[in-house]
């Protein structure tokens, strides 16, 4: 089991963010720290975090200042930034001290299981050891690189995906597929279609509501309230 210690100011965030980790085969968390001290408290306690999910704004410092420290004191700990910040100067300074990811907030849980499998699979090809050749090497910068947004199927359009993307954004909680179709003009199918793929790539949150019927509705949330 991969050990995973969750670092993020807000308390009920991090009760999120460790149930996400949960959920994902082959990992387990090891504890939670809301500040910077404890955060380091916690790498010297057993059970060792093998990987850190590092919240960047902490009552007394930074993320990366924790991360810092942690490399002056020795610690091999991996790190996977997960931070509402968002200038380049602290994304930068991030991958210099040596995050493995960036994952900024808001986010859906199929944002984190990308990243958490892809940081599996990097420990899976460096516990082979031995000598690397030319596409070996390859695919450990691939496994380092965050996963990218996926283009948008055959038969979608740019200019339709936005227009439910803003839908979504733009409401004031979760939304059924009729409901976007009559905001944005779209036909009900199309709706689904596009919502389904927002829900895939971890933008959008699924929800079940259930009717007099018994059959559920499926109504959709963007990440940010998710």
């Amino acid at each position: 089991m991969i050990e995973v210690l969750v670092v993020d100011d807000d308390v009920r965030v991090a009760r999120v963010n460790a149930a996400y980790v949960e959920r994902v085969p082959g990992f387990r968390v090891a504890g939670a720290a809301h500040s910077a001290a404890e955060a380091l408290r916690r790498l010297e306690a057993p059970p060792r975090p093998d990987l850190v999910l590092m919240d960047h704004y902490l009552p007394d410092g930074t993320g990366l200042s924790v991360v810092q420290e942690m490399r002056r004191r020795g610690h091999r700990t991996d790190v996977i930034m997960v931070t509402a910040a968002r200038d380049v100067s602290t994304v930068q300074a991030a991958m210099r001290h040596g995050a493995l990811q960036y994952l900024v907030k808001p986010f859906a849980f199929a944002g984190l299981r990308a990243r958490l499998e892809a940081y599996a699979a990097l420990r899976r090809t460096l516990d082979g050891g031995g000598e690397a050749e030319q596409a070996e090497v390859d695919r450990i910068f691939g496994a380092l690189s965050a996963p990218s947004e996926p283009g948008l199927p055959k038969g979608h359009s740019p200019a339709t995906a936005e227009l439910v993307r803003q839908c979504l954004m733009k409401a004031d909680g979760p939304l059924s597929a009729r409901e976007v179709a009559d905001r944005t003009g779209v036909s009900r199918p199309t709706a689904q279609r596009y919502l389904k793929l927002l829900e895939r790539t971890g933008r959008a949150g699924l929800t079940l509501r259930y009717g007099d019927t018994g059959r559920p509705e499926h109504r959709y949330v963007w990440a940010a309230r998710a």
